[in-house]
């Protein structure tokens, strides 16, 4: 039996007993107030409790279980401030640790996919992993050419021990709902595993990482390293060094915050019109800060390609239409233009100015040059829709999300999300009028009319 899925009764009673973990604590809790603590120290170790208990069982089992908490983990500005605090130092750890998988089982692997000959591939291999994920973890080698490489490695079983995780988590998503507000876990879920025959496919993730390797190869801000070798279930590329994007949410200077944020959000938007290809995977232990060719400034390393949505045409230019509709006040066009999109469906009949004022607020970092986000800002955008007295969160249950724009859709998020762990100021809205189809306003909308490059207005105007 493999070591990632270890016993299937083992793992499923792990998971089973995190809902039973969360009623367990509250009577505990319970018992701490009838005993004389305040309301409020219980409530923070009660939460103190159940973020270490929440990350010991998603971090050891890996597989679909610590890939649902790297996806929660990018959500966790969402948090109210008063729980923020014993989540984020928890769910933050699920993007760059989790317990490695023993050495003899890497050197199986290895042998199984790439010969018994396999050292003599590597001028040097280091058997301890640099770092570990859901469905693989990687180690730092020297192939026979003399470049440094990362070697990923697939844990067995990492399949069956995903689709398990995902079964079983998908039994108490409600359970778990409350952790992020105004989010719906159940759809979250379902898409991981609607993705996961993607994720095990190293041939895929090797396509899709040389793929942006060629195209960001002359790019001054992004570095994407190339692919050395692909087998099933090894995946060898060039290494890179630099600050993991976590440890700038913790403790980057505002230069270094600001940079990475400005830099992921042109890389989200940039990818899909340059490439074909969304990286559908934006939690901060994907990413790196490094030096510039120059070593004046900062670029963004971007790692792990297995989860990818393909995109011939860019992002849908629906997307961009009603982002600059929204913010230009055209309330029937935009209202029509998600009715046609399927946003809304038939049977509903909603009114288009309350629609408007439900979008106006998400957009809010478009309509400026420069924005910064902020846990504060997200905080109030996740109440607004959750909160069940609102008009928002009503208006909210009504409008449906067609699956073409569900990945865009959490993409999206994700990144906004990691935008605010960042504290990042970013020039957004330049980034949309240069990458996103459909979203040209005020002057470089002029200028395209006129037929002047609207890149050219934008630069003049910074």
């Amino acid at each position: 039996m493999s070591d990632l899925p270890r016993k299937a009764v083992t793992r499923t009673a792990k998971l089973a007993a995190l809902p039973l973990g969360f009623a367990g604590r509250a009577t505990w809790g319970l018992g701490k107030r009838i005993g004389g603590k305040s309301a409020e120290i219980v409530a923070r170790e009660l939460q103190q409790r159940t973020a270490e208990q929440l990350f010991k069982v998603l971090g050891e089992l890996k597989g679909g279980a610590m890939k649902f908490g790297q996806a929660l983990s990018v959500f966790e500005s969402a948090l109210p401030e008063e729980i923020a605090g014993p989540y984020r130092a928890a769910l933050t750890k699920l993007q760059e640790a989790a317990p490695p998988m023993p050495t003899r089982t890497v050197h199986s692997v290895l042998e199984e996919r790439l010969g018994e000959d396999w050292r003599e591939l590597f001028l040097s291999f280091e058997d301890k992993p640099s770092a570990a994920a859901s469905i693989g973890q990687v180690h730092r080698a020297v192939w026979h050419d003399g470049r440094e490489v990362a070697v990923k490695v697939q844990y067995p079983g990492a399949g069956e021990a995903l689709l398990s995780d995902l079964a079983q988590l998908s039994r108490f998503a409600r359970l778990l709902g409350p952790l992020i507000p105004g989010m719906d876990i159940k759809p979250l879920i379902s898409e991981l595993r609607d993705r996961v025959s993607e994720e095990l496919d190293y041939a895929l993730e090797a396509q899709a990482q040389r793929e942006h390797a060629a195209e960001f190869a002359d790019d001054p801000g992004v570095l994407v390293p190339g692919v050395v070798h692909q087998s099933d279930q090894v995946l060898v590329t060039e290494w890179i060094d630099g600050i993991p994007l976590s440890e700038v949410i913790s403790g980057g200077t505002p230069d270094e915050r600001d940079r990475a944020g400005q830099l992921l959000a042109r890389f989200l938007f940039s990818g899909p019109a340059r490439t074909g290809l969304l990286h559908a995977d934006p939690h901060p232990g994907n990413f790196r800060l490094l030096p510039d060719d120059d070593g004046k400034g900062w670029r963004l390393g971007v790692l792990d390609f297995g989860t990818v949505d393909r995109l011939p045409g860019g992002l849908p230019e629906t997307i961009g239409a009603c982002l600059r509709m929204t913010l230009e006040g055209e309330a029937e066009a935009v209202y029509g233009l998600l009715c046609e999109e399927g946003f809304v469906k038939e049977s509903i009949d909603l009114d288009p100015e309350a629609v408007l004022d439900y979008l106006l607020p998400i957009i809010e970092p478009a309509e400026v040059e420069e924005f910064t986000f902020t846990r504060g800002w997200m905080r109030t955008q996740a109440a607004r829709i959750a909160d069940v007295r609102s008009p928002a969160h009503q208006l909210g249950k009504q409008l449906n999300l067609p699956p073409a724009y569900l990945l865009i859709h959490r993409v999206t998020l994700s990144t906004i999300g990691v935008l605010c762990q960042l504290n990042a100021t970013v020039r957004l809205r330049g980034e949309l009028e240069e990458w996103l189809p459909g979203f040209v306003v005020g002057d470089a909308a002029e200028a395209e009319e006129e037929g002047t490059d609207g890149a050219a207005v934008l630069e003049a105007g910074a």
